[in-house]
């Protein structure tokens, strides 16, 4: 088994094109197959540059990993298409020569003035089986004025030559039977006037000659796969031809349309694997990382936008998926982006982190945000948090406290459980914490517990709120004496004696 990804590097990788990616990766992995990269990048108008650096990169983020790609080789290369230009002129004119496809020379304003007589007819154009004889091409000219139009350079296209009256059937491992009438194909282009072949054409000879098996890809290709299956019958490769899947489309939230880069900007999600930064800010991006998931939680999350295990288990690795996919358990219906659960499998990913390998992860936005902190802190930070969050970015934006003073103070909480006459009690909390020698979680826990029961003269509701707000400024939060014991006994002692005098003042102001 042999499978490919072919993205075109015209911008940034929607997430749909990394589902589709990831399809092919499982399907690979699953049955021991091969996983190939291949960048077709034919139309070198719509070509930006940093898009197939952003590719390679959004694939190694999720662990999608290429055997065969640019920058990795392979016996099959080169394996992005511009490089292999000179490949596909002899094909297509193996299309003219066997009568399959032929010279076009009409001229944009020709073409344009046939679309406007049809418009005016309320007709839509369409370059087919019923017009080809009504056109400036091969078909309708002898061939010494043929050479005599090759010989003198005139521009000019080849198109393929659809049959009259024949069904076009494509067995596809999603949608089972798919049928088309080749008298509703147009004589589609296969090499364009700069040289360059179009999609179909460079798609349908790179997978024949990469020994492709296997084309998994989105539903919107379907209708182009009857003229694919058209050359694969006019090339002589039917019967090596791949097998099609064509995967559901991705819908918006709502569950109605097909989820469009826009959408991410409309509601605030990402909709993009990685950031992506354009000249029109239009065409900006948030990306999955930076908005601050787990890549495991996001290939978790993919998987199950059309496909089901047929299980009740929701959490895999990737290498679990790897094993339990296949394609028979691919929906023929749209998947809605439920952003809801894609928060939900990040969550569940990050508690099932070990501390050490997410205090990695979580570094770089500690360090982003100017903090400093040794191994063992991290991982105590991260192991208090992780339940506690939902993104890789709202450890820092949650638990700052841990790095620096408290910066602001919950009010309402301060004003219903703060009593003034109080203070000199808190005060002898202060002292007592200053003596204690050991200040591990479990001592500072048992140790304050004794002294709240034995000589606070209150109960634990009227001193935890008090001592949790005046060491992190909120109620919510980790375990209120691991917290003290990670910031240690002189740090918890200061913000002790800055939160009483910050709540004196917020009562008497109240």
């Amino acid at each position: 088994m042999r499978v490919r990804f072919a993205p075109s590097p015209t911008g940034a990788l929607h997430i749909g094109g990394v589902r589709t990616a990831l399809y092919n990766y499982l399907l690979a992995k699953k049955m021991g197959g091969t996983f190939v990269l291949r960048i077709e990048d034919t139309d070198q108008k719509r070509y930006v540059p940093g898009a197939e650096d952003y590719i390679l990169e959004a694939l190694r983020w999720c662990g999608i990993e290429p055997e065969e790609g640019p920058g990795i080789g392979g016996e099959y290369g080169p394996y992005r298409q511009s490089e292999r230009k000179h490949l596909y002129a002899d094909y297509a004119q193996q299309l003219v020569d066997s009568g399959n496809a032929y010279y076009a020379f009409d001229t944009d304003e020709e073409l344009t003035k046939m679309r406007a007589d049809y418009e005016a007819e309320k007709k839509v154009f369409k370059y087919d089986h019923s017009v080809r004889r009504q056109m400036n091409n091969s078909l309708t000219m002898d061939a010494d004025a043929v050479k005599a139009r090759l010989a003198s350079g005139e521009p000019y296209t080849i198109r393929l030559k659809v049959p009259t009256d024949e069904l076009v059937n494509i067995s596809d491992l999603v949608r089972d039977k798919v049928q088309f009438q080749s008298n509703e194909l147009d004589d589609k282009i296969m090499m364009k006037g700069d040289g360059m072949p179009t999609y179909h054409l460079a798609n349908v000879v790179d997978d024949h000659l990469m020994k492709i098996t296997h084309v998994i890809r989105g539903e919107e290709w379907l209708p182009s796969t009857a003229h694919h299956v058209l050359l694969y019958r006019a090339f002589g490769w039917e019967d090596t031809m791949p097998k099609f899947a064509h995967l559901p489309l991705i819908l918006k939230p709502t569950g109605k349309g097909k989820l469009s880069k826009r959408d991410g900007a409309k509601l605030g999600i990402p909709v993009f694997p990685l950031s992506w930064n354009d000249d029109k800010p239009e065409d900006s991006f948030v990306g999955f990382r930076e908005f601050g998931f787990d890549p495991g939680a996001v290939v978790n999350f993919l998987a199950f936008l059309g496909w089901n295990p047929g299980t009740e288990q929701e959490m895999f690795s990737l290498a679990e998926l790897c094993e339990a996919f296949s394609v028979e358990k691919i929906g023929k219906s749209g998947a809605r982006f439920d952003f809801d659960k894609a928060k939900w499998f990040n969550q569940q990913y990050l508690m099932a982190t070990d501390n050490a390998q997410l205090a990695k992860e979580v570094r770089p936005s500690v360090e982003a945000a100017g903090y400093t902190a040794d191994d063992d802190m991290m991982e105590s930070f991260v192991g208090m948090l992780k339940e506690r969050v939902t993104f890789i970015t709202d450890f820092v934006e949650t638990g700052y406290y841990f790095f620096e003073p408290v910066k602001a103070y919950e009010e309402k909480m301060i004003r219903k459980k703060w009593k003034p006459d109080n203070r000199a009690k808190f005060e002898e909390l202060s002292q007592f914490i200053t003596n204690m020698e050991d200040f591990s979680p479990e001592n500072v826990t048992e140790k304050v517990k004794a002294w709240i029961n034995e000589d606070s003269g209150m109960g634990f509701g009227a001193v935890l709120p008090i001592l949790r707000i005046a060491t992190s400024g909120t109620m919510k939060g980790p375990d209120v004496f691991a917290m003290m014991s990670l910031l240690g006994k002189e740090e918890v002692v200061s913000r002790l004696q800055k939160g009483y005098d910050a709540f004196d003042a917020i009562k008497n102001n109240a």
